[in-house]
């Protein structure tokens, strides 16, 4: 009889390209790995897997029979929630997806407490600034910041959350103070190549759109951060990321008449999994805990005029 582990093993192989990735991935050996799906091709008696000194692929056979058994892994999956539904205890295994800097800043100060009070339930978190693919990918829900795509995931707003725009003193006092939006086109922006475009948007004093230039990007905000630290442009992020940045002095709110489009901290889940147990306990335990967070954020926004003091073009000193 084929058992539920051998598939997930088989499924795991072909996602991830080898047996040592999806060996390491279920906390199994390679050599164990290797000996269930030979057991499960000896069952079946067909080769799934084609193996060779540089690469693993899936058999004609094996690809549909892949196919089936994700069938099968899911409907699994469904049964156990619904029975966990049924009893109210989250169990079994959550898998997450959240930005980097988000997760490293506020999710892995909390994940202890969650695990305490959920023992039933076991969770991964991927940390990854790129927008995965839940279904695809195999992940129960994610974080996301910002602005969401219209989609077929449901979402949940966990709290409210502000764009700003910075730069050092340093920088500041080099290249000057823009005085409106448009100006931004003359200067150094640090780019985040994640975005789906290099278009600020801004309102405050009046709807505005400028599409901006620079030298440096990433895919992560804290170099982006530390980057505008070093004086090497001007930067747009969440006001979470250079809350103490700005506190400290390091760096100086600019445009703050003109506030950057807002967006927002969201758990989004599939819709087939909105009844999840575990789907649920553990955005009721973010949105119990990160409400501080947006405290914090609302502080920095609220009093950024006053603790960032501005520097305008008539004021900058040169270089040496």
């Amino acid at each position: 009889m084929l058992r539920l582990e051998d598939l997930q093993i088989l499924v795991e192989t072909l996602d991830r390209g080898s047996l040592s990735a999806a060996a390491a991935r279920l906390g199994l050996s390679k050599q164990m790995a290797s000996r269930r799906i030979a057991g499960l091709e000896a069952a079946l008696g067909a080769r799934l897997l084609q193996r060779t000194t540089r690469r693993l692929s899936a058999t004609e056979l094996g690809l549909d029979f892949a196919e089936r058994a994700r069938h099968i892994l899911a409907e699994a999956e469904a049964a156990e929630a619904a029975a966990a539904h049924a009893a109210g205890v989250p169990r079994g295994r959550l898998r997450i997806s959240a930005p980097v800097s988000f997760g490293t800043l506020y999710l892995a100060p909390i994940l202890g407490g969650f695990l305490a009070r959920h023992p039933a339930l076991d969770v991964e978190i991927d940390l990854d600034d790129r927008q995965v693919d839940l279904v695809g990918e195999g992940y129960d829900m994610a974080v996301r910041l910002g602005r969401l795509a219209d989609s077929s995931l449901v979402a949940r707003r966990i709290y409210g959350m502000r764009l700003l725009l910075c730069a050092s003193p340093a920088y500041l006092a080099e290249r000057g103070s823009p005085g409106a939006p448009a100006d931004l086109r003359q200067h150094d922006c640090l780019i985040y190549n994640l975005a789906r475009s290099t278009e600020w948007r801004f309102g405050g004093g009046g709807e505005a759109r400028v599409t901006v230039t620079g030298r440096l990007r990433s895919n992560n905000g804290e170099i982006l951060r530390d980057a505008a630290v070093a004086g090497l442009g001007i930067v747009r992020l969440p006001a979470f990321l250079v809350a103490d940045c700005l506190r400290r002095g390091a760096l100086t709110e600019i445009l703050p008449d003109w506030a950057c489009e807002e967006g927002g901290v969201h758990v989004v889940y599939p819709r087939h999994r909105q009844a999840s147990p575990a789907i649920r306990a553990f955005v009721d335990y973010v949105q119990e805990r990160l409400g501080s967070a947006a405290r914090e954020e609302a502080v920095v926004v609220k009093d950024r005029v006053r603790s960032s003091p501005r520097v305008s073009p008539s004021d900058r000193t040169l270089p040496a």
